[in-house]
């Protein structure tokens, strides 16, 4: 099977077993030859290549497919609906006196997307009444804050949700209280202006941006912890910012290492 981080590779058919493919959505495929391992090192007189997919035989250059004089398939631009069981037929002299040989190479070829990673975080801050328009300007001003906060490393900060509540506390009191949700994620290099030159890891840009986020708030704990005036109308309440990590596939894909074995952590 053929790996799926690695496009430049070249890939060799099989007489005994379909061999599996998997290619990147969006992306160009590995070059797929029509020989196998051995018949890749012999030489091969008058060799005839036939491609044949799930809609029928292909031709040999298209907007998406490219097959060369020797019979390597090349796709470009891979498509979800592109998948499917490939087959080529080979025919050819191993010496001009003996008689042709009919090869069928069968290939199982999948799309992937890499899994959608980000953080998702939930907070809670003291809020003004609930119909106030300063609730709304610290909301715009938060995420104005924390957005700076990431940009750098290729993340961005999306509000999912920020509802006010009336919250009755224990043995006190009504108080108003914001209740935001937001996700972290790492900005797609298409989107970003700035893409990540020096370390396109997602999971370690993430798990920075994370930690800063993180930080941020505890500050603004230890700020008002050392004010001598009375709190502010709006602010963070101490303990409330949880966050989870998120592993999803985009709709239609799904992880399955059964079925891929070779590609576990793909969205397939």
């Amino acid at each position: 099977s053929a790996n799926p981080k690695h496009n430049d590779l070249k890939i060799v058919g099989s007489t005994t077993f379909p061999v599996k493919i998997y290619v990147k959505l969006n992306h160009n495929s590995p070059r797929i030859l029509c020989v196998t391992n051995r018949l890749r090192n012999s030489e091969l007189i008058d060799p005839v290549f036939q491609w044949h997919g799930p809609e029928g035989d292909l031709v040999a250059e298209n907007s998406s497919v490219k097959i060369t004089p020797t019979g390597t398939l090349i796709f470009r631009h891979f498509k979800y609906d592109m998948s499917g069981v490939y087959t080529c037929s080979l025919v050819f002299k191993p010496t001009e006196e003996q008689a042709e040989k009919n090869y069928l190479l069968k290939y199982v070829i999948y799309a992937y997307s890499d899994p959608n990673f980000y953080y998702e975080f939930t907070a809670r801050y003291h809020a003004a009444p609930c119909n106030s328009i300063y609730n709304i300007s610290f909301e715009k001003k938060l995420l104005q804050i924390l957005s700076k906060l990431v940009i750098e490393l290729s993340c961005e900060v999306t509000l999912l949700k920020s509802e006010c509540h009336h919250v009755k506390m224990q043995k006190a009191g009504l108080q108003n209280e914001i209740f935001f949700t937001f996700t972290v994620s790492s900005l797609d290099s298409e989107k970003s202006n700035n893409p990540c030159q020096t370390n396109c890891d997602t999971t370690k840009r993430l798990n920075k941006a994370k930690d800063l986020i993180e930080r941020f708030f505890n500050q603004q704990v230890e700020v008002l912890g050392k004010r001598s005036e009375p709190l502010p109308e709006i602010y963070y309440i101490e303990g409330t910012l949880h966050m989870v990590w998120v592993n999803r596939c985009y709709p239609g894909f799904g992880i399955n290492s059964l079925i891929h074995p070779d590609c576990p952590d793909c969205c397939g």
